[in-house]
């Protein structure tokens, strides 16, 4: 019976051990996610002003035309990227986050 506990208690400890290691995972990879979207944000913010600035001062509405039209090519283009990029680290953080687990599991099997 004493076994018995002892081995439930060193279990008890060994998981909350393992939550605290995931959870600090999953604080890391949340805080980098954070990080790259406000990068994102603020240069996509940037972006916006200068194409704002330059079709003001558009000779014409052909050039104007010509200039957003460049900038909504180049926005897709950083949308799509930023896009894969924050789902890359989405992925990273869950095979972190999972990584502590892995012991556990197996010894489970």
């Amino acid at each position: 019976m004493t076994q018995t506990y002892e081995d439930f208690s060193k279990f008890g400890k060994e998981f909350a051990d393992t939550g605290l290691k995931s959870f600090a995972s999953l604080s890391k990879g949340a805080q980098a996610i954070a990080a790259e979207a406000g990068e994102y944000t603020k240069k996509s913010f940037e972006a916006g002003s200068a194409a704002v600035e330059k079709m003001i001062s558009a000779k014409s509405l052909e050039k104007a035309i010509e200039i957003q039209s460049e900038f909504a090519k180049q926005s897709y283009e950083s949308f799509v990227a930023e896009a894969t990029r924050i789902g890359d680290l989405y992925a990273e953080l869950a095979k972190d986050a999972y990584k502590p687990f892995e012991s556990i599991v197996a010894k489970a099997k």
